[in-house]
C-alpha cells in the first residue's frame, strides 16, 4: 500500500504546483493589462491636454485678419451681384462690412457677429462687433452679411464713435430697378446712410430689423 500512497502524493504536489503557476500567471497578466490600460490613458489624456493647448483662442492679429479677409469676399460677392454697389461705395466717405457666420471667430449662430468700418480719407479701420436681441435679420434671415455704405462725414462717424440700433419694429425696402439708379439694390436705413444685405440666397431686399446693435469692439482696436 505505500507506494500507491506515495505516488499519488506526488500527483497532488504536482497538481498544486499547476495550480500556483496558473494563478501566477493569471495574475501577472491582469496587472499586465491594467498596466496597459494605463499607459493608453495616460496618453490619450497627453493628446487631449496637447490638443487643448494648440485648440487656444486666435490672436488678435488673427482675429483682424479673418474680418479683413470677410470684408474682401462680401465686396467682391456684392459687387458681383449688384455691380452698381462699386460705384456708391467708391463715392461714400466710409463703409462698413458686417458678417454673422463665415468666420472662423464665429462657431455658432448665437446673433452675434464682427465686422470692421473704413473711414477711407483717413484710411483708418476701426473694429466693430453686431449683436441681435432677436435672433434673425429680416424675413426669418439667420445668416447674413451685410455692407454699410455712408454718404457722409458725420455719418460715418456717429456710426463708429456712438454706435447703431436697428430698432425691433425697423422695417425698410431696397430701391430696385430703374428708380434705384446706382443705389439699386440699397436699403436706406436712415439719411446718408446705405444698407447692402447678402443671404445664401443673394441680395435681400427687404429688412426687418430685430433690435441689433452695433458698436465698437474694443479687443480688436
Amino acid at each position: 500500500m505505500g507506494p500507491p500512497n506515495n505516488y499519488m502524493k506526488k500527483k497532488e504536489k504536482i497538481m498544486k504546483r499547476k495550480t500556483i503557476l496558473k494563478q501566477n500567471t493569471d495574475i501577472h497578466q491582469v496587472g499586465r493589462s491594467i498596466f496597459i490600460v494605463a499607459i493608453i490613458l495616460i496618453f490619450g489624456m497627453g493628446i487631449g491636454i496637447g490638443s487643448a493647448a494648440l485648440a487656444k483662442d486666435p490672436s488678435k492679429k488673427e482675429q483682424q485678419a479673418d474680418i479683413r479677409k470677410m470684408a474682401k469676399e462680401t465686396l467682391n460677392r456684392l459687387y458681383k451681384e449688384q455691380p452698381s454697389a462699386k460705384k456708391v461705395v467708391n463715392e461714400s466717405a466710409g463703409y462698413a462690412v458686417f458678417s454673422n457666420f463665415g468666420m472662423k471667430i464665429l462657431l455658432f449662430g448665437s446673433g452675434t457677429g464682427k465686422g470692421l468700418v473704413v473711414d477711407k480719407a483717413a484710411k483708418k479701420e476701426t473694429f466693430m462687433k453686431m449683436i441681435e436681441a432677436q435672433v434673425g435679420l429680416g424675413i426669418g434671415v439667420k445668416k447674413f452679411r451685410q455692407v454699410w455704405v455712408f454718404k457722409s462725414k458725420k455719418a460715418l462717424n456717429d456710426f463708429i464713435n456712438s454706435g447703431w440700433e436697428i430698432g425691433g419694429q425697423t422695417t425698410a425696402a431696397a430701391k430696385s430697378g430703374s428708380k434705384g439708379g446706382d443705389m439699386a439694390g440699397a436699403i436706406s436705413v436712415d439719411t446718408d446712410i446705405l444698407l447692402y444685405q447678402l443671404t445664401d440666397d443673394g441680395l435681400a431686399l427687404e429688412l426687418t430689423g430685430k433690435g441689433t446693435k452695433y458698436y465698437k469692439d474694443d479687443d480688436l482696436n
